[in-house]
């Protein structure tokens, strides 16, 4: 078995297996991701240092974040998605204030985010995060590297997403350089979409509060709909995709003036 090369997503493997049994040895994390025993000692060590293990003799125990993500953000994001998530986070400025709202492909960009070895080289100019997303604040906030702002509001057990007037409010006091914006739909006729109303409202003030919307999306929400309007096809910037998107959907978007990253 030929294990993950890269990093990031070692490290998210290594906390879905943590997250499973609670506890890791340097040997049964080598056998599974298919690396040396050295590299996975390096990993370790590394997580322990940015608090998301705690080291043990001989492997790692979960810490609180690690062991009580939900069930659905700790499952693998999948290749496209990971594809996505890791150019999306090569896009971002390591000294930008950096608006995310919820769902799977965000939180798979936030782990990339994290993973990046150019963030906090600035000394106090770390990278901050916006979210009104549950799960990746809890992620993010023991990352030294990375400073995490959390919205207030009302938390949606579908999404781990904090919405309301509360959150609203907030956002009426923050300026983001950029938004990473998760998406149910995406076209040139419907704009950036999701399923909830409620869902729509915050996440459409972090559309206006941004200098940059940048949309990641799996390539079958090219050609679909959903119930509530984020923005339209001129607020968003940059769409980074998968090559299974139709490549009609993806000439259409550029038409409009859109840059599409197909990765």
């Amino acid at each position: 078995m030929t294990g993950p090369t890269d990093r990031p997503q070692r490290w998210n493997r290594l906390l879905e297996l943590l997250a499973e049994s609670g506890r890791l040895s340097v040997e049964e994390a080598a056998d599974r991701l298919g690396v040396s025993a050295a590299t996975v000692r390096r990993d370790f060590t590394a997580l322990a240092e940015q608090q998301l293990a705690t080291r043990t003799h001989g492997g790692v125990v979960a810490t609180t974040v690690a062991y009580d993500l939900p069930a659905r953000y700790r499952q693998s994001a999948g290749e496209a998605k990971q594809r996505i998530a890791e150019h999306a986070a090569s896009l971002v400025d390591p000294h930008a204030v950096v608006g995310m709202n919820g769902g799977t492909t965000t939180t798979a960009v936030a782990r990339a985010l994290a993973g990046r070895t150019d963030l906090g080289s600035a000394g106090d100019e770390r990278l901050t995060l916006v979210t009104n997303a549950l799960n990746i604040a809890g992620e993010m906030v023991l990352r030294p590297h990375m400073r995490t702002i959390v919205l207030g509001g009302v938390a949606r057990r579908e999404s781990y997403e904090l919405h309301g007037p509360l959150a609203e409010r907030a956002l009426a006091e923050l300026r983001l350089d950029e938004l990473v914006l998760g998406v149910n739909a995406i076209s040139v006729a419907g704009g950036a979409q999701c399923r909830h109303i409620d869902e729509a409202g915050v996440t459409t003030e972090m559309v206006r509060r941004s200098g940059r919307v940048m949309v990641v999306a799996t390539g079958e929400k090219l050609e679909r709909t959903a119930l509530a309007r984020i923005c339209g096809i001129e607020q968003v910037q940059v769409l980074v995709t998968d090559t299974d998107a139709n490549p009609a959907a993806v000439e259409t978007i550029r038409a409009a003036g859109v840059r599409v990253d197909v990765v």
